[in-house]
């Protein structure tokens, strides 16, 4: 089996498993090729990526490395300087069958002339319990502290039938939860014939394939929930009662800045219409602290919005400069400060994430287990069972305790 070293979001783990099967049937030489998938979204991911290589150069210098992902499609000169690295390759040609041919040379196509997004089937997720569906794939906003959409390229939609096709293939390969991704899946639909919404794509997939028990969505943007996607939410138990959300910020003036779509009052409704529709629904979301020109009066307005929408799953990033953006032209925000602030949101969240386990306990949830004990309930919460059970399988659990980082359940 082709090594894969990844980094980064579920639309990367999603394009490894793709590119981990290319490799293998176009002649890759598996045992001495590493490819590395590497992230952009912020300068850690990106000297992680470094690292890894380097690592791999020093240790098995024998190896061929390849290179792709967001930071080689945007800086493809850098990465093949590396040690060790013989190609590098684009978002767009690493998901080609010929660019994994014998012989094939480095390429990095000019993602921003994309017009649509392959659909590739992957029936195997390196021992996951669940599987990813990759539903689109770009961006069409820029918001000011993003380089993505230029590792990306525009939005574009997979067909529904596609979708669908790959969903049912992969409940027949023994699957019980599929999760979709893409880089901004709020955005589906609106350069397929009809224009469908996310919500009119999801609902449609769920008749096509009605043996699929568990549908998940990755991070979705706030700003565009359509009417549809919420009558699932209050409607569709398939769909799981887990919202995470790319909020970035909870001050109204950080949110400019950035240039989102949404305000604070916005992702608080959003949030208890939620709650309302779906009552004991999970929500996540990403925050990005020490953004440009953030005073501590304006941290404190995002502080004080994960503790007022008692928001147990935070993703938090220090802030990143990312080149050629506005936002790495702004006034910084010193680096320490950045990682305090970061550190008082994760402490924020834990306390919401413990008040949110400890709210489980005496109740029984849908598991789907995966390795040594561990597995996640239909709300995403991480789950450690009394005894083993064979991944891959879904079981009701009671929860009879929380470490606050999981809860503890034995099978019911």
């Amino acid at each position: 089996m082709t090594e894969i070293v990844t980094f980064g979001c579920r639309l990367n783990t999603y394009e490894s498993e793709v590119m981990r099967g290319l490799a293998a049937g176009q002649g890759e030489h598996a045992s001495d090729t590493v490819i590395v998938n590497t992230c952009a979204v912020t300068a850690e991911a990106e000297r992680q990526a470094r690292q890894a290589i380097r690592k791999l150069a020093r240790e098995r210098p024998e190896s061929r490395i390849v290179v792709t992902g967001c930071a080689a499609q945007i800086d493809p000169a850098a990465w093949a300087a590396l040690p060790n690295v013989q190609r590098v390759l684009g978002n767009d040609d690493k998901l080609k069958p010929e660019s994994w041919e014998e012989g094939a040379g480095s390429a990095v196509s000019d993602i921003m002339a994309a017009t649509e997004t392959a659909a590739h089937l992957v029936t195997e997720f390196a021992s996951r319990a669940r599987a990813f569906v990759q539903v689109q794939q770009g961006c069409d906003h820029r918001c000011t502290f993003c380089i993505i959409p230029f590792g990306r390229g525009p939005n574009r939609s997979v067909p529904i039938g596609r979708i669908a096709e790959q969903v049912r293939t992969l409940v027949r390969q023994g699957f019980q939860e599929v999760v979709l991704t893409g880089v901004d899946i709020a955005s589906y639909g609106p350069d397929l014939p009809g224009h469908p919404t996310l919500g009119q794509m999801i609902r449609r997939v769920l008749a096509a394939v009605p043996d699929l028990p568990r549908l998940r969505l990755s991070s979705i943007d706030p700003a565009a929930i359509d009417a549809e996607l919420w009558r699932l939410f209050a409607e569709e138990p398939r769909l799981m009662p887990h919202l995470h959300l790319s909020l970035q910020a909870g001050s109204d003036l950080i949110l400019k800045r950035m240039r989102r779509r949404h305000g604070r009052s916005q992702a608080l409704d959003i949030i208890r219409l939620a709650r309302e529709l779906r009552p004991g629904i999970a929500i996540g979301a990403d925050l990005i602290a020490g953004f440009p020109t953030e005073t501590d009066e304006l941290f404190e307005e995002t502080l004080r919005f994960v503790q007022e929408a008692a928001v147990p799953y935070l993703h938090v990033f220090p802030y990143s400069e990312r080149p050629g953006t506005p936002a790495a032209r702004m006034p910084a925000v010193p680096k320490p400060v950045r990682k305090e602030r970061a550190a008082r949101l994760r402490e924020a969240g834990q306390a919401e994430a413990h008040r949110f386990f400890n709210g489980q306990i005496g109740h029984i949830v849908s598991l789907l287990t995966e390795a040594d004990q561990l597995g996640h309930s239909e709300h995403f919460a991480p789950v450690r069972l009394a005894r083993p059970a064979a991944p891959g399988r879904l079981m009701r659990a009671l929860v009879t305790g929380s470490t606050g980082e999981q809860l503890l359940a034995e099978a019911a």
